[in-house]
């Protein structure tokens, strides 16, 4: 009798094991899904078609060349309006045969940025959208099409196989009054507080990486060993969560994603400090996107 228990307790563990890893595959599934929808939403990276700087004074917009700003072909009047920069306060005038909106308002004449507001306006032509983002001391527009041909041609992002291997504790290396220097694609480089270091081991060996603190999570922008053949040349981001009070937390590189760079031209991405590029690759998580 005992030896049938034993022999039914021993089949019965890879049927376990089989099932623990089907459901953590469900996971890591649900995730990216999630991932997915986030890229294809209104205010997602796939329909972002522009980024134009704004100079001071009056910046002429629309769809013809002789403008400032040129909207894509087709999508705008010729001649739409103009961007006036003040400083840091940015005024939209619209042409009087376009109509232009901010929260389903028609506006001709409206202050569109500045630094007193808590938010920044939603702008609509059509199907086009924009909003002003800032970088350190540089203005610009953001331009959105809902019906952007990126969005519209998407088939999805490659992936390495999910492989639970590459959910790994770290554990922090606190050092609260740390500061990391993070460049970003404009080359703009700006000092950032991190909570520490997260270490952890690969094949007996230790590596780290520095985190930055964001909301509820740790936030880490990393490079590594596949970076320029399989993944995003630029590296790859990944999210955990805070240490817990032993200082211990989870990296799932099966959830390493790309940068929105890797969608568009026209964002502001931050680049792996150097100390975040491993000599390890990481055979886990988003491959390189390849519709450009």
């Amino acid at each position: 009798m005992l030896k049938i228990l034993i022999i039914c307790c021993t089949l019965l563990l890879p049927i376990r094991a089989v099932k623990a890893q089907n459901r953590y595959e469900q996971v890591i599934n649900n995730w990216h899904s999630k991932r997915i929808e986030s890229l294809k939403a209104e205010n997602g990276w796939l329909n972002l078609v522009g980024l134009f700087w704004l100079e001071e004074g009056k910046n002429t917009f629309g769809s013809d060349q002789q403008n400032n700003i040129v909207f894509p072909s087709g999508s705008i009047a010729t001649k739409a309006g103009y961007f006036e920069r003040k400083g840091n306060i940015v005024k939209l005038v619209a042409a009087d045969d376009v109509n232009i909106t901010i929260n389903g308002n028609p506006v001709k004449e409206a202050i569109i940025f500045h630094p007193d507001s808590t938010k920044t306006p939603t702008v609509v032509a059509g199907n086009l959208k924009w909003t002003i983002i800032k970088r350190d001391n540089k203005i610009g527009i953001r331009l959105r099409d809902i019906k952007s041909l990126a969005l519209a041609t998407f088939k999805g992002i490659e992936r390495f196989p999910i492989d639970s291997t590459w959910k790994i504790e770290a554990t922090i290396q606190s050092s609260p009054k740390a500061r990391i220097e993070i460049t970003n694609v404009l080359g703009q480089t700006n000092e950032q507080q991190s909570p520490g270091k997260l270490l952890f081991t690969l094949n007996g060996k230790q590596y780290s990486l520095d985190a930055l603190e964001e909301g509820n999570e740790l936030f880490i922008i990393f490079g590594d060993a596949t970076s320029g053949k399989t993944t995003y040349p630029a590296g790859r981001f990944l999210y955990a969560n805070k240490p817990d009070a032993n200082g211990k937390t989870i990296l799932d590189f099966n959830k390493a994603y790309n940068p929105p760079c890797a969608f568009t031209d026209f964002a502001t991405c931050p680049l792996p400090p150097k100390q975040n590029i491993l000599q390890i690759a990481i055979t886990a998580g988003e491959k390189d996107f390849d519709h450009h």
